[in-house]
C-alpha cells in the first residue's frame, strides 16, 4: 500500500496526500497557461507569472518556487513564491499584533466587514469558479458552487455576529450573578486541502472572524494559486477598511510550515483538513502544547437503500455521491448497500446512468466529469482496483485510465466483495463504488458503523420507524446523517464534520462558533456581603 513520506506529511491535507511533483525542468515552464490568451482573465484575478505566496499586511515569499499544473492536461498554469521560515515567523507576529486591532472592534462591526469579503467575492465568482476548475480539476459547476459556499458562509456569519453569546445564569447567592462570557480564542491557523480549496477556508475565515479572532492560512500547494486570489480579494477589503491586512494572513507552503503551525504555541487554534493518517500527527503535535485543534479528516461513507427504497432517488444520489468531483470529497459516497431484492436492478440501472456521464474538460460547461486532482491520484485509483480485485470483487464497470490528456479514470463500480474486505475500509480519493448485498437492517446498520471513519452516511426507505432508529443511538455513528438524499452536498446552516477517525471536529453552521471562542464563567458580586461557597462561614 502506497504511504506518505513521514517528512511530507504535515503538509497535507485532506487528499493532497495525492500531489504530484511541483518542480519540473524548465523545458515544462516554457508555455505558462496564464501567458496564453484564452487564460487572460487570470490576470484579472491578480495573479502573474510568478506570485507572492505571503501576505502579512504586504506580499512577499522568499521560500521555494514552486509550479502548479492543470488536472485536465497536466500543464503548468504559473508559479508561486512559497514561504521561507522568517517568511513564517515575521506573519505570525504581524498577525498577532493585528488580533489586538481587530477584537477591540465590536462584533457587529466585524460582520460587516465580513459582508464586504463575501460581496467581494461575489463580484468575483466567475473567475474564481474558473480557477478552482483549472487548478483542482472540478467541474465548473462545481467550481462556482465552492466560490458560493463561501459567500454564503459570509452570510451566513453577518447575523451570528449580533447572536453570538453566553446565557445569564441563575446564581444560589443572594446578590450575585452569574454569566458566562464567550471571547475570541486569538490567532487560528487554517490548513486545507486540495479537493475544496475555496469553501474550507470559508468555512473556518468567516465565523472565525466574526468571533474576533485573526487568521494564518496555509492551502494545498497544488492548489496556491487559488489561495493566493482569495487573499488578495480579501486584502483589498480590509485596506479599505483600514484594518490590519494580517487580519487574514497567508503563508503558502509544505512540511515546515505545517509543522510550525501545529507546534507553535501562538496559534491559538488549528484547523486542519486532511487524511487521517496526517491528523493524527496534527492532533498530537497540537495537543503536546495543550493547544486547540479542529480535525475534519478522512470519509469513508455509505448509501444504503431499502427494499421499499424509491429507486428514482437512488441511482442518481449514488451517482452524484460517487463520481461527483470525480470522488475526491471528504463526502463522497464509497460503499453502496442495496437490499438483496433490489441489488441487480439498482447496479443495472447505475451502469447504464454511468455510460450517460459526459466527460470533458472540467471548465466545459456540459461536461458532468473530469480528471483526478494529480497521477499519483491515478496510480492509486489502479492500485485499489487491483486490490479490490485481489479480494474477491468484480468490476462490473470502469475499473481504467482514460486515454485522453490529464488524469482521468473510468468511474468504476466494484460488486462482489466481503462487507469487511479490507478495501472496502479504506478510503481511496477516486471514483470507486463498492457495492454489496444485505438481508435486514439490523446487520446493514452494523456494516455502515464498522468502518473507522464517521462522516456522512444515507439510507434511502420510506419507514417511517426505520428511519428515527438510523437517526438514534443504535443508527448510524456519524456527524452527518441523511434520509433520501446522498451522502453529499452538506448545508451551510449545520455544523459539518464527523466521529472517530474523522476527527471529531464541526465547522460551518449551528453551533460550531463555539470551536473559535473561548467561554469563561463570570460570578459578579454587587451585594455588600461575602456569601462564600460550601456552606463556609
Amino acid at each position: 500500500m502506497w504511504r506518505v513520506p513521514r517528512q511530507l506529511c504535515v503538509h497535507f491535507a485532506r487528499g493532497s496526500r495525492l500531489s504530484g511533483p511541483w518542480n519540473r525542468p524548465a523545458a515544462f515552464m516554457s508555455t505558462l497557461l496564464i501567458n496564453q490568451a484564452q487564460y487572460a482573465w487570470l490576470k484579472e484575478l491578480g495573479l502573474r507569472e510568478e506570485n507572492e505566496g505571503v501576505y502579512n499586511g504586504s506580499w512577499g515569499g522568499r521560500g521555494e518556487v514552486i509550479t502548479t499544473y492543470c488536472p485536465a492536461n497536466n500543464e503548468p498554469i504559473a508559479r508561486v513564491r512559497q514561504a521561507s521560515m522568517a517568511d513564517y515567523e515575521e506573519t505570525v507576529k504581524k498577525a498577532r499584533e493585528a488580533w489586538r486591532v481587530w477584537a477591540e472592534v465590536p462584533a457587529p462591526k466585524r460582520g460587516e466587514i465580513v459582508r464586504q469579503i463575501g460581496d467581494a467575492l461575489r463580484e468575483n465568482i466567475q473567475k474564481l469558479g474558473n480557477l478552482v476548475s483549472l487548478e483542482m480539476g472540478k467541474i465548473l459547476v462545481e467550481g462556482v458552487g465552492e466560490v458560493q459556499e463561501y459567500v454564503d458562509i459570509c452570510d451566513y456569519a453577518v447575523g451570528l455576529s449580533r447572536m453570538i453569546g453566553g446565557p445569564i445564569l441563575p446564581s444560589e447567592r443572594p446578590g450575585h450573578a452569574l454569566i458566562e462570557q464567550w471571547n475570541p480564542v486569538g490567532l487560528v491557523g487554517i490548513i486545507t486541502a486540495f479537493n475544496f480549496p475555496v469553501a474550507v477556508y470559508g468555512w473556518n475565515n468567516a465565523i472565525a472572524m466574526i468571533c474576533g479572532n485573526v487568521c494564518l492560512w496555509k492551502g494545498a500547494p497544488t492548489t496556491s494559486l487559488i489561495s493566493v486570489a482569495v487573499t488578495k480579494i480579501i486584502a483589498k477589503v480590509l485596506e479599505d477598511n483600514q484594518l490590519p491586512g494580517a487580519i487574514c494572513s497567508l503563508t503558502c507552503g509544505g512540511a515546515d510550515i505545517g509543522t510550525a503551525m501545529a507546534k507553535d504555541e501562538r496559534v491559538n487554534l488549528l484547523s486542519f483538513t486532511g487524511s487521517t493518517q496526517v491528523g493524527k500527527q496534527v492532533a498530537l503535535m497540537v495537543q503536546e502544547r495543550f493547544g486547540r485543534s479542529l480535525l475534519e479528516l478522512g470519509g469513508n461513507n455509505a448509501i444504503i437503500a431499502f427494499e421499499d427504497a424509491d429507486l428514482s432517488l437512488v441511482v442518481p444520489s449514488a451517482l452524484f455521491a460517487a463520481v461527483g468531483t470525480a470522488g475526491q470529497r471528504c463526502t463522497t459516497a464509497r460503499r453502496l448497500f442495496l437490499h438483496e431484492s433490489i441489488h441487480d436492478e439498482v447496479v443495472n440501472r447505475l451502469k447504464k446512468a454511468y455510460a450517460q456521464i459526459r466527460v470533458g474538460n472540467p471548465w466545459d460547461s456540459n461536461v458532468l466529469y473530469g480528471p483526478l486532482h494529480t497521477k499519483q491520484a491515478v496510480s492509486m485509483f489502479l492500485g485499489a482496483v487491483e486490490q479490490a480485485e485481489k479480494e474477491g470483487g468484480t468490476v462490473v464497470y470502469g475499473g481504467k485510465v482514460m486515454d485522453r490528456p490529464g488524469n482521468y479514470v473510468e468511474p468504476t463500480i466494484v460488486t462482489g466483495l466481503a462487507h469487511n474486505a479490507s478495501i472496502a475500509h479504506t478510503e481511496t480519493f477516486a471514483p470507486i463504488l463498492y457495492v454489496f448485498k444485505f438481508k435486514n437492517e439490523e446487520e446493514v446498520f452494523a456494516w455502515n458503523n464498522e468502518v473507522k471513519q464517521g462522516l456522512s452516511s444515507s439510507i434511502f426507505t420510506k419507514d417511517l420507524g426505520r428511519i428515527f432508529r438510523w437517526l438514534g443511538p443504535k443508527g448510524s455513528d456519524c456527524g452527518i446523517v441523511n434520509v433520501n438524499i446522498p451522502t453529499s452536498g452538506a448545508e451551510i446552516g449545520g455544523a459539518f464534520g464527523g466521529e472517530k477517525h474523522t476527527g471529531g471536529g464541526r465547522e460551518s453552521g449551528s453551533d460550531a462558533w463555539k470551536q473559535y471562542m473561548r467561554r469563561s464563567t463570570c460570578t459578579i458580586n454587587y451585594s455588600k456581603d461575602l456569601p462564600l461557597a460550601q456552606g463556609i462561614k
